[in-house]
């Protein structure tokens, strides 16, 4: 791609957020009845290519198991508040009703208190018990430190998510993370991430990664643009780790590292364009956060809006628009692509006449500036 002079002694690539691009009709459709969503990572099948981030805001155990039980994948912050409180509940009372010039400060402290590892056993249990697939997130500064603690609570799927995650941390503090041995050394899959370009995904799935999320999460609730200059245009960045893997099919073998999206997804339609420039998946938050059951009631933030040197989220008001059931498969009442959002995923394939996810990245698309 070619690359565009910002000065003198700068030049950068011109890139595309979903917003830029648009999905192209073709000549053929099918009927909506017929498409299947489903999507699988290494042994674990499921029903929609969904997993809920691993926000307060978004998931509980509870909501966890009724993602699981809708066909998605509930993943659940292992350094949140289910893991630091014998009952979280009145907290996440408290947040909502924060006023706006209090709310940083107040969460500073709410997340003062230490991670319990009895609790996240007690958490982990809780979502086992109920049938569905178990996953947890931990951030990277966190992993070695609890992963024992998860491995021993029966975890199917470990993420391990950051604002950015590389294969190549260095450190003059402490000895840092090293992926490819820790993957190594564990027998469940792992998905790892944030990352945002071909070489960064490329060093990661060398790791052993079952996927790789793209992007940095956080979404509507994100402050780093602000705070540390870093922004992610997502339909590059997922094409771009798209290639990532293409290329790393080839040079391992065989070896099929899924790429998921995570950021920047509000809407439904956000969700067709990101499988459309690549994602096997998306990892979203928002849109979960507007269901009713969602622990925030109504308010969505991230672990970086409590962070205790340097906060880069805000809690935002989403509101609480219609149970889990309907904002993933209906019936919708909204038109904003809020509600429905499997279906609508479904209809975008149809449209342009595929049935699968993976046949649907090949669709064509436009850029519209």
């Amino acid at each position: 791609m070619a690359e565009i002079e910002i000065g003198r002694g700068k030049r950068g690539r011109q890139a595309y957020a979903f917003d830029d691009v648009a999905i192209v009709p073709s000549r053929r459709t099918r009927d909506p009845e017929e498409v299947s969503t489903h999507w699988q990572i290494d042994a674990y099948r499921f029903e929609i290519p969904l997993l809920a981030a691993p926000m307060d805001s978004v998931m509980s155990p509870a909501t966890a198991i009724e993602l699981g039980r809708a066909g998605g994948l509930g993943v659940l912050d292992l350094e949140g508040l289910w893991t630091r409180y014998d009952d979280p509940e009145p907290l996440l009372e408290e947040i909502a009703g924060l006023e706006e010039g209090k709310a940083l400060n107040r969460l500073q402290e709410i997340y003062s208190a230490p991670v319990r590892e009895d609790l996240i056993a007690d958490r982990l249990r809780e979502i086992r018990d109920a049938g569905v697939t178990v996953a947890g997130a931990l951030s990277p500064p966190r992993v070695k430190r609890y992963h024992q603690a998860v491995i021993d609570a029966g975890v199917d799927i470990m993420v391990i998510r950051g604002t950015t995650v590389s294969a190549e941390h260095v450190s003059g503090r402490a000895e840092p993370l090293n992926l490819k041995q820790f993957i190594y050394e564990l027998d469940v899959p792992v998905i790892v991430g944030g990352c945002a370009t071909y070489q960064a995904a490329l060093h990661l799935m060398r790791t052993g990664a079952a996927g790789v999320l793209v992007g940095f999460g956080g979404g509507s609730s994100h402050t780093t643009r602000s705070v540390l200059g870093l922004t992610v245009p997502m339909a590059t960045a997922v094409a771009d780790v798209a290639a990532a893997r293409r290329d790393y099919l080839d040079e391992s073998g065989g070896r099929y590292v899924h790429v998921i999206a995570d950021g920047s997804i509000g809407r439904s339609g956000d969700i067709a364009k990101a499988i459309a420039c690549g994602a096997d998946a998306v990892m979203v938050g928002s849109p979960l956060a507007r269901a009713t059951e969602a622990p925030g009631r109504g308010w969505h933030w991230g672990s970086e809006s409590h962070h205790a040197d340097l906060p880069r989220g805000e809690r935002v008001h989403v509101g609480s628009i219609g149970p889990l059931s309907e904002i993933l498969g209906g019936p919708s009442y909204l038109a904003d692509g809020s509600m429905n959002i499997v279906g609508a995923l479904r209809r975008a394939m149809a449209t342009t006449g595929y049935t699968e996810v993976k046949e649907f990245q090949r669709v064509e698309v436009t850029i519209l500036r």
